[in-house]
């Protein structure tokens, strides 16, 4: 069992920056892959990025691509997200998920556990 916390999440303006962090439970953070993934209202979830159990291995979503970027701290049992220049329509509630066996994956029906999210709002 693992469990997720996000944090860090808050109103920023366009252009701005923000870092999320997704703290997890347990011994075993290692095994797990881990994802970030965003819903904003009235729209469906979405895949943002991903790294595998190593950190060795990430990728994201065209849509954030060169302004985001994932990694993961296995000592602390810690992943960041650092959202950079960001616009309106990064506007969401952002959630961290994990998964068993280290593998990342964009598909979020593959991933075992979920936090309860942290809102983002891009607005001047």
């Amino acid at each position: 069992q693992v469990q997720l916390v996000e944090s860090g999440g808050g109103l920023v303006q366009p252009g701005g920056s923000l870092r999320l962090s997704c703290a997890a439970s347990g011994r075993t953070f290692v095994m797990y892959a881990m994802g970030w993934f965003r819903q904003a209202p009235g729209k469906e979830r979405e895949f943002v990025a991903a790294i595998d159990w190593s950190g060795g291995r990430t990728f994201s979503a065209d849509s954030v691509k060169g302004r985001f970027t994932i990694a993961r701290d296995n000592t602390t049992n810690t992943m960041y997200l650092q959202m950079n220049s960001l616009k309106p329509e990064d506007s969401a509630i952002y959630l961290c998920a994990a998964r068993r066996g280290g593998v990342a994956t964009m598909n979020m029906e593959w991933y075992d556990y979920w936090g309860q999210g942290t809102q983002v709002t891009v607005s001047s």
